[in-house]
């Protein structure tokens, strides 16, 4: 058996070389880990994975032991089959799964390395959260931990890709409710080829670690051994920066927390909405904390995004031109409303839920009295009412933009509700009879462009006889000689 000389009985060898006490320490500490719940740990059959595996095995831990078959060489279901075959000795649950993760490549238009991350992280946190786990583990060392630091630099990554990976990312990095945890992250590839050797581990090695058409293996292959001739030490210096930026990184992360409670004005799930006054008040740093933070918001699994495309952002930020968008970064786009600053997955603006909207193209009708309902919970009511003088009426009319009276003997029954069409003009109250285009009303009423296309429109006839949220019409006025009076309320019904 080839992995024979895994930990899997009641008999603990720790190492002397390796600290299997100092991991024991990251596990409860850095990992914030139990024994009560189970761990999922990646499982190649590499020496990393083994390495971490038997350390868990040793130190206690209820394991399940995922293995992910990506297709991509001939000797990988030999490798499943060692794994599973791993999993039955130690006598812990496991499950093994193989995806064509070239196949996902060219349908995703993904590099091999990246499209073999997302499907492998995927595939992990999926049977995590099957299993009830308290966590993902994987066997990333100090060595890779380097590798990517480096990936970051070349780059021109920030601050946060300096810092490279932690011993413990947040959930929801890789969209799942769970976090992931590298227990092995101080320790050196060296530590764990002698650990496995001590150990009796006879892990399998994948050949396609010396390809050189990877760029991650292109580091390690050749720029760090030059690097290591200017700096025998290279990997030390690199991974100490790394852990002492992310103690910067850390309080800055803080600051940043501050800042985007007064900046972000709403989060809508696909857009954050930001206040560009309060933006513009930040110096360019903490722009650029706040605008790192809108991507790692929408975009959680996205390591980093370069220097270039933060000025971008910047840039557009400096130049707001109102009803500008741009193209950004990963699939978002900017928007400049008003005083507001939107990020945005897709194509275009969300229609806010607190504007009365309507499905364009159609007419609805509205009784009086009767209720009609309009999207996102919208209603308007309506009521017909019988008066004698209307002075009492006058005296509260316009107080509430949501509600509006209107002589019933000027209008045109039965009434119904719209969209606007090209052409449309309105006649609005105070304006002495006079009548202007629709988008020039709402042009002076100050109505964000995205409302305007669906917004509710009461109409007589050819007439517009109210805009709910504005006034009404001017012919439909209550005027004294009015006895009957058609009532209007437009409210949004809210969940009880």
């Amino acid at each position: 058996m080839i992995f024979a000389g895994l930990a899997c009985d009641d008999e603990v060898v720790y190492n002397e070389s390796m600290n299997v006490q100092e991991i024991a320490r990251v596990l409860a500490l850095e990992c914030r880990l139990t024994k009560t719940q189970p761990l999922v740990v990646g499982v190649s059959g590499g020496p990393d994975s083994l390495c971490l595996l038997d350390v868990l095995l040793q130190l206690g831990y209820p394991l399940v032991v995922a293995h992910l078959d990506h297709a991509l060489r001939t000797e990988s279901a030999a490798e499943a089959q060692q794994v599973e075959a791993l999993a039955r000795k130690c006598g812990v649950p496991f499950v093994i799964e193989r995806e064509d993760v070239g196949e996902v490549a060219r349908c995703e238009r993904l590099s091999i390395e990246e499209a073999a991350r997302m499907v492998r992280y995927r595939f992990l946190f999926a049977q995590a959260e099957r299993f009830g786990a308290q966590a993902v583990a994987v066997a990333h060392t100090a060595d890779d931990q380097v590798e990517t630091v480096l990936m970051h630099l070349l780059r021109g990554a920030g601050l946060a890709g300096l810092c490279g990976m932690s011993y413990r990312s947040k959930p929801g990095l890789w969209g799942g409710k769970l976090p992931l945890v590298r227990p092995l992250l101080g320790v050196w590839r060296s530590e764990v080829l002698e650990y496995c050797q001590q150990q009796g581990l006879q892990p399998s090695f994948d050949l396609s670690n010396r390809d050189r058409t990877f760029f991650r293996n292109r580091l390690r292959l050749e720029l760090i051994p030059y690097l290591t001739t200017y700096n025998p030490q290279v990997k030390g210096v690199l991974w100490r920066m790394a852990q002492a930026l992310r103690g910067d990184y850390e309080v800055l992360q803080e600051v940043t927390r501050n800042v985007w409670e007064r900046c972000c004005l709403r989060d809508g799930g696909d857009f954050v909405c930001l206040s560009l006054t309060e933006l513009q008040r930040l110096s360019a740093g903490l722009q650029r904390s706040v605008m790192r933070q809108a991507v790692a918001h929408l975009r959680p699994s996205l390591r980093d995004i370069d220097f270039r495309a933060v000025e971008k952002g910047l840039s557009f930020l400096a130049e707001p031109v109102r009803g500008r968008a741009v193209d950004w970064v990963a699939g978002l786009r900017l928007y400049l409303e008003d005083e507001r600053m939107f990020v945005v997955t897709g194509k275009n603006l969300p229609v806010e839920a607190d504007w009365p909207q309507v499905e364009q193209g159609i007419e609805l009708p509205l009784r009086v009295p009767g209720r009609l309902s309009l999207l996102q919970g919208w209603v308007i009511e309506a009521d017909l009412l019988e008066v004698e003088k209307v002075e009492e009426l006058l005296s509260g009319a316009g107080k509430d933009a949501y509600q509006a009276w209107l002589d019933a003997d000027s209008l045109t029954m039965p009434l119904f509700v719209r969209s606007r069409k090209v052409g449309d003009r309105f006649e609005p109250l105070g304006l002495g009879g006079h009548t202007m285009k629709l988008s020039d009303f709402w042009i002076n009423a100050g109505l964000s462009v995205r409302a305007r296309p669906g917004w509710a429109l009461v109409c007589s006839g050819k007439k517009i006889a109210w805009i709910p949220g504005f006034r009404p019409a001017h012919f439909c006025r209550l005027t004294d000689q009015t006895r009957r009076v058609v009532h209007l309320i437009c409210y949004r019904e809210t969940d009880s």
